[in-house]
């Protein structure tokens, strides 16, 4: 079964999850400024993707420059359909739309700390199990690379629209905000403190 056969009702059957859906979790993360050409090329990007109205048309015009605009900031590295099969028996296999790795390591997949997940038929809800299977994946994998972090996060995203999620134990938690493209000086500095936080957990652990 691969990730994207994940609703939120099977991901919290499956795996025993307690979900949380009522806090605010990233409302306090520092706005952080993006480029001019970040800036230019999403007031290009965002009407003819909204116009177009597909998946592909949003991870291409709206979601890859924002995760571009995140490894220009940090030294981390990103996959994009990535093939990331971590145990096939409980269903966390098959291809990830975006996985954020806080190593610069690009050549192969090291310390990943954040799914992006592309919600299907434009609707957020529709793309939180698969998002929630993945922060598991994530999870089981860098403990078997010996890597102990204590959160993985995800995000589920329209391109137009995101959806901010942290794992820690067996709670996922689900920011109760949604965030948009017309603020996308807060997007990236939610992602930005995912990536920061991550880096300051495994140190903390280590």
């Amino acid at each position: 079964m691969p990730y994207s056969d994940f609703d939120i009702k099977k991901v919290k059957s499956v795996f025993n999850l307690d979900i949380i859906e009522h806090e605010s979790l990233f409302s306090n993360a520092e706005d952080i400024e993006i480029s001019d050409s970040l800036s230019e090329i999403l007031k290009q990007n965002v009407p003819l993707a909204l116009a177009i109205g597909t998946e592909k048309a949003s991870s291409e015009l709206i979601i890859i420059n924002i995760l571009l605009e995140l490894k220009r900031k940090l030294n981390i590295s990103f996959f994009s359909g990535i093939d990331f099969n971590v145990d096939k028996e409980k269903g966390l296999n098959g291809y990830c739309d975006f996985i954020l790795s806080k190593s610069p390591e690009q050549l192969f997949l090291d310390v990943p700390v954040i799914a992006v997940v592309e919600a299907k038929n434009e609707r957020i809800v529709s793309g939180l199990g698969q998002c929630i299977a993945e922060m598991i994946a994530a999870k089981i994998y860098n403990q078997r690379e010996g890597r102990v972090m204590s959160s993985i996060y995800g995000a589920v995203t329209t391109g137009h629209a995101w959806k901010f999620l942290k794992l820690q134990e067996q709670i996922v938690y689900i920011d109760i905000e949604d965030y948009y493209i017309k603020n996308p000086q807060k997007i990236v500095g939610i992602l930005m403190n995912m990536i920061e936080t991550s880096a300051v957990q495994e140190n903390a652990d280590a």
